[in-house]
């Protein structure tokens, strides 16, 4: 468990506006003072383990949202496939599309790889004053472990 480079642990999280899944401007300044935030950065809708990571999240979304949390979910896929995905998979949280520019927002947080054209599987908490709290990138095969996401959310709150 580390953090990106140019992301420490207490820095401002770079603030970003991205379309969700219903073409909606999601803002992460919006939360500020009133949420805090999980960021999942996810490589492509519709793989196996990106779609085994989003239904977690959606089955145990009550428990994110105890702590005053709102999950976002980001990949570098087009606000249609989004769409698609959630409507199949009954995701109900924001997916956020980094589309275009491609991959901008997911260079701010160090998470995109360019071989690959899209985000690594990494994750932030963001506390409700934009401050970076935690970070964890795992390996793209290796599914993250939603359980230490809900324990920083608790430490948070």
């Amino acid at each position: 468990m580390t953090t990106a480079p140019g992301l420490a642990l207490g820095s401002p999280a770079p603030d970003f506006t991205l379309r969700d899944q219903f073409g909606q401007d999601v803002t992460l300044s919006a939360f500020r003072g009133s949420k805090a935030v999980a960021l999942v950065f996810y490589p492509y809708a519709f793989s196996g383990v990106c779609t085994g990571e989003m239904s977690g999240i959606r089955d145990r979304l009550e428990e994110f949202l105890t702590f005053d949390t709102e999950v976002l979910a980001i990949s570098c896929d087009p606000v249609y496939a989004l769409r698609a995905f959630a409507d199949s998979d009954g995701l109900n949280f924001p997916l956020l599309s980094d589309f275009w520019p491609h991959g901008e927002v997911t260079r701010q947080y160090a998470v995109f790889d360019e071989a690959r054209g899209c985000p690594t599987r990494s994750s932030y908490v963001i506390d409700k004053e934009g401050l970076v709290r935690w970070a964890v990138h795992n390996e793209g095969s290796r599914q993250r472990d939603l359980g230490e996401h809900l324990a920083q959310l608790e430490a948070l709150a």
